[in-house]
């Protein structure tokens, strides 16, 4: 179990990879390889994998009303500025609330926390007694909705949403990112990803303001029961109104025609060998690839024995996890890379260029390999790359 749980602390570990080659592709500097529950018996990635519900649809300003707070989300071609005139707010307030320039465009559907609370149709403004309170905090200071703004223009009823239905929020601290918050609180990168509006590199900045979605209600496990033989006729058997076909069965001692046999050395095709990998190490695979419960493969190899690269690339990054247990993450073309898990004594170094089979370190005591195959950010499976 001690084994296991090492293993499973490797998705802990931050992977800071180096920029894209001249080739292009995409940008590697936040990827965070998630490894829980690669080893057996390891944690259960079960309650990430569950879809969120969808985010709440903002009001006609781009605000959604919370008890506790609001935030505002980002149209196509907003900025902190354009955001802060639309709702009455300093631009350079709410740009150091959330920790980002006033004049940088944000992505569609990013979500810009408030520093106050601003009523319906009418500019935002300081509380009576002047406290600036935090949102991110559950202290929003209420406001009555104003009956009409400036210039008589009618005003937006903005209606609060039920307690139930507010998030947690989280405040990014330096060198946490988008995979490794997916996984404190349990939720899939991917609706973390669409709560909040971020890039498809899922970049995130220090002190940037996160929504955590909201679980969707779990399925019923209540099975519907019906008595035997209710809801569907059953069907009469053909021997119930047809007589038995008149087969003539030939004696067993009868002589068996015999086929030509063909010359497998003329119809027989040669080994495919188009696979992109080579096996990092010499073993059997004892636990395959599953798409969210393993994203790899396990490889039984000797103790001491050598781990390998699996195709020529760049050493893009060595990490380790909290036990010190280094993880080698390859570059290939093509915008696949390779990962390594389970060893130990590495012999390479970042930035380094391998060659198919060049040795990367050892097998760990333990005598299991665990090897990915990542095309961009997404695991696929590593036995179609192998030779």
């Amino acid at each position: 179990m001690v084994m296991i749980r090492r293993w499973a602390l490797v998705a802990g570990a931050a992977v800071t990879l180096a920029s894209c080659g001249p080739q292009g592709g995409l940008d590697f500097s936040n990827f965070d390889p998630d490894l829980r529950g690669w080893g057996r018996g390891g944690l259960d990635t079960a309650p990430a994998a569950a879809r969120a519900q969808p985010r709440p649809v903002p009001d006609q300003r781009g605000v959604i009303s919370y008890p506790g707070y609001q935030v505002a989300i980002a149209r196509q071609g907003d900025t902190v500025a354009t955001i802060a005139a639309r709702l009455g707010l300093n631009a350079a307030e709410l740009a150091s609330y959330n920790a980002i320039n006033a004049n940088t465009v944000l992505n569609p559907g990013a979500v810009v926390a408030l520093p106050r609370r601003v009523a319906g149709g009418a500019p935002a403004a300081a509380s009576s007694t002047g406290q600036v309170s935090d949102p991110f905090a559950g202290q929003g200071v209420r406001q009555p909705n104003a009956a009409a703004t400036a210039g008589g223009a009618a005003a937006v009823i903005a209606t609060t949403l039920p307690a139930s239905s507010q998030p947690r929020q989280h405040v990014v601290a330096a060198g946490e990112t988008a995979w490794s918050i997916a996984r404190k609180y349990d939720v899939s990168v991917n609706d973390l990803a669409a709560w909040n509006g971020l890039s498809a590199g899922m970049t995130l900045r220090t002190g940037q303001r996160l929504l955590i979605p909201v679980a969707g209600k779990a399925p019923s496990a209540t099975a519907v029961v019906t008595a035997p033989g209710s809801g569907s006729p059953t069907p009469r058997p053909p021997s119930s109104t047809e007589p038995l076909p008149n087969e003539k069965t030939k004696p067993a001692s009868s002589a068996v025609d015999k086929p030509t046999s063909p010359d497998l050395g003329k119809t027989r095709t040669a080994a495919s060998g188009n696979g992109r990998f080579r096996m990092p190490a010499n073993g059997a695979i004892i636990r395959t690839y599953q798409k969210g419960k393993n994203e790899g493969i396990d490889i039984s190899a000797a103790a001491g024995s050598t781990v390998s690269a699996a195709g020529s690339g760049t050493v893009a990054a060595i990490t380790r996890d909290t036990d010190n247990v280094p993880i080698i993450v390859v570059r290939h073309d093509g915008n696949l890379m390779t990962v390594y898990a389970g060893i130990e004594d590495v012999a390479v170094s970042k930035g380094q260029s391998v060659g198919a089979g060049t040795a990367l370190g050892k097998v760990r005591s333990q005598g299991v390999v665990h090897f990915e195959v990542r095309n961009g950010f997404d695991s696929v499976d590593p036995e179609k790359y192998l030779n």
